[in-house]
């Protein structure tokens, strides 16, 4: 029996039921007082306005009994004492018309309100020091005794006896409850109770502080060692995920089957001595009802903050500067993103998710404290985390780190759910933002990209007639990095008004094509813009187009098949065959009209014989010597496809062997060359299909 007086006497003693109790005293109080005959007295008759300015005094007065544990660590002294002496003054005026007006009796809701009021103020008074709520209560406690004296004198007996049993309870209020500790200082009793009065430079209060704090300390003695075993634990869980440092990929973002998150946080959780929780719980809740909050919270923080930064480091992952960022070698540089990706994704999906549950264990029953704490536990290891993300955002915008900012800015956007559920307040916006200026980088880099097509534009053309550089890395380029093309295309859907000022020819494609597709399409214009630039070098108007020929080939070879294909579409494709096309037909009218123009038979009949014969020995020697010509340079050239390189040849056969057989055949019968033809004709029609066989046999190699 006398134990569950004690426990009930405890519930009492909470502040938050005597923070609702005054709510409750506060509410009952002011509508009966708006209810007595004293409020018509003092303010007449009730009206729609002083029905709405005493709702809203109601309500701040409430909100003010209810919160004012909170407000309190807000208030200054020198408030409280202004305060103070407002509320006095305020009632000294209110005493001083009460009394002119009090010649009758009062009716129940003046007693009522009185007695709502006292009650109300001794609930004030368990919560916060202001100055004036004890003169108060008394004050309401003297009316309510003076009320019931008019009534009847006997009913004083009353009167005197409630406040007699507010007045004990307020004394009661300035007393503290701490536990006494047993001979084992892990183990934590809370039957036994002991007065003390609440006062920082109390000898007895410092004393039971110290031991409780010691009590703390082993506990948190308990926690450290268990971290060391957690960890080794996690780490061999891991260890498939982790891999060998010594062969560091960059992983698949699918973390979910290799990580099993939900495994290991409750393999972290149920590896904690239940016991070791409990204690701590119980010390959490002693402490922060004695006021030790920032004590206990101190010595927690401290133990699971240096917990997340040995899980950190065993992961692999330290600190790194902006400065640092940018002077890594390669090497170093997709070495430390692989240990970032891999430290943030157990971090967020199984290290703070670990210390959440934990800080709710230990600080239960106490939300606030619970936030704070957890916030300060992983608020340094997020920051570290978050820093390298955004040294990554601000450093190099070369294109080839395109591939490794994509993987950060992918790992970012999977966390983003932990972020919102894990993530406080100003950690959460940052990383946000940070997310978006990795975005912003990716953006950046493609535009790194286009200026360096821009500059090559003024570099020399392949005297082979081959590929350029510059073709074959942005093709590639655009080829990988349409592998993410999901992740580009969230990029670059802010990334509108860019495209359209920098091409405005694009702008009619705005509603039938992606954000990627035309930024895709940008890049391969300025690409073929480039080449036309590069290709004038050429003084051989035939080797021109041979060069755009080969170069263009190269672009729709890395189109198709592809995911590129897919973004772009099949017009883009049919617009670059069609280039290669004319491409072709300008080469063959500039190498070869001219060869056939020799091969002509002249149609002027009036031309004695010979002068027929003569123009046509004329017309072979030229045709003879062109044809070298041609055959000696171009056989050097190269057409990188082979099945491009084949009709082209088919094609030169086409025109020019029908012509050179009209041409031979009537030169053969030429009386005055007919005998002596074999002396004139260098070339019989196989010898000219081998010539031309023997064309743009240059450098063949190329890994389409």
């Amino acid at each position: 029996m006398m134990h569950i007086l004690i426990q009930i006497w405890k519930w009492l003693m909470q502040p938050k039921v005597w923070r609702f109790v005054g709510f409750a005293s506060s509410i009952v109080g002011l509508l009966c007082y708006a209810l007595s005959s004293s409020f018509n007295y003092l303010f007449g008759d009730w009206n729609l306005l002083k029905i709405f300015l005493y709702s809203v005094f109601s309500l701040i007065i409430s909100l003010i009994i209810l919160f004012a544990k909170i407000w309190q660590h807000s208030t200054s002294l020198r408030f409280k004492a202004h305060a103070a002496f407002l509320v006095l003054a305020i009632t000294s005026l209110y005493s001083f018309f009460f009394d002119k007006v009090m010649n009758g009796k009062p009716d129940s809701y003046s007693l009522l309100s009185c007695a709502a009021f006292s009650i109300m103020l001794l609930s004030l008074s368990r919560q916060t020091q202001c100055g004036f709520e004890i003169d108060l209560m008394y004050f309401f406690l003297g009316s309510l005794i003076v009320q019931l004296m008019k009534i009847k004198l006997e009913l004083c007996i009353l009167g005197v006896g409630f406040s007699y049993l507010i007045i004990i309870l307020r004394s009661v209020f300035s007393s503290i409850n701490v536990v006494i500790y047993n001979e084992d200082p892990t183990i934590v009793q809370d039957e036994n109770l002991v007065v003390i009065e609440v006062n920082s430079h109390s000898p007895q209060l410092a004393s039971i502080r110290s031991c409780v704090l010691e009590q703390l300390s082993n506990c948190v003695t308990a926690l450290r060692q268990e971290n060391s075993n957690i960890i080794d634990m996690l780490l061999e869980q891991l260890k498939e995920y982790l891999g060998d440092d010594s062969e560091l990929t960059v992983s698949d973002h699918n973390f979910e089957a290799v990580l099993r998150p939900k495994e290991n946080l409750n393999l972290m959780i149920d590896s904690i001595p239940p016991q070791t929780i409990e204690n701590l719980h119980k010390i959490a809740k002693l402490m922060v009802g004695a006021g030790f909050e920032m004590d206990f919270s101190d010595v927690y923080i401290s133990c699971r903050r240096g917990c997340l930064d040995e899980c950190l480091s065993e992961l692999g992952f330290q600190k790194v500067s902006v400065e640092e960022v940018q002077n890594m070698s390669w090497g170093d540089f997709r070495d430390k993103i692989e240990r970032w990706i891999k430290a943030s994704n157990v971090a967020f999906k199984i290290l703070f998710p670990t210390e959440r549950r934990l800080c709710d264990q230990v600080f239960f029953g106490f939300s606030t404290s619970a936030d704070i704490s957890f916030t300060c536990v992983c608020r340094e290891s997020t920051l570290q985390l978050l820093n390298f993300a955004n040294a990554i955002a601000l450093g190099s915008r070369s294109p080839e780190t395109l591939f490794r900012v994509l993987d950060v800015f992918e790992t970012m956007r999977d966390l983003i759910p932990e972020f919102e559920s894990i993530l406080i307040g100003l950690l959460q916006n940052e990383a946000t933002t940070i997310w978006k200026r990795l975005g912003e980088a990716i953006r950046g880099i493609f535009m790194e990209l286009e200026n360096r097509i821009r500059q090559d534009a003024a570099m020399g053309a392949s005297s082979s007639c081959g590929l350029l550089g510059i073709t074959c890395y942005v093709m590639t380029y655009l080829r990988v990095a349409c592998e993410s093309w999901q992740t580009l295309e969230k990029v670059f859907e802010e990334n509108h008004g860019h495209l359209l000022k920098e091409y405005p020819k694009i702008e009619d494609r705005m509603h039938s094509s992606s954000t990627l597709s035309m930024q895709m399409d940008s890049i391969m214009e300025l690409l073929e813009n480039n080449l036309e630039a590069r290709s004038k070098i050429y003084k051989d108007p035939a080797l021109f187009y041979v060069f755009l020929m080969n170069n263009c080939m190269y672009m729709v070879h890395k189109t198709k098949d592809s995911k590129l294909e897919t973004i772009l579409g099949d017009a883009v494709i049919q617009k670059y065959t069609a280039k290669i096309q004319q491409h072709r037909e300008n080469y063959q009218r500039i190498s070869w009209n001219k060869v056939l123009d020799i091969l002509k038979l002249d149609g002027n009949g009036s031309m004695q014989l010979n002068e027929v014969a003569e123009s046509m020995k004329q017309k072979l020697k030229s045709f003879n010597t062109l044809f070298d010509e041609i055959c000696r340079v171009q056989s050097s050239w190269s057409v990188i496809d082979e099945q491009l390189r084949e009709e082209i040849r088919i094609s030169i056969k086409k025109t020019l062997l029908p012509a050179y057989g009209n041409f031979i055949g009537r030169f053969r019968s030429v009386p005055e060359l007919g005998k002596h033809a074999d002396k004139y004709i260098k070339y019989e029609a196989d010898n000219i299909e081998a010539r031309i066989e023997g064309l743009f046999e240059g450098m063949q190699f190329i890994n389409w």
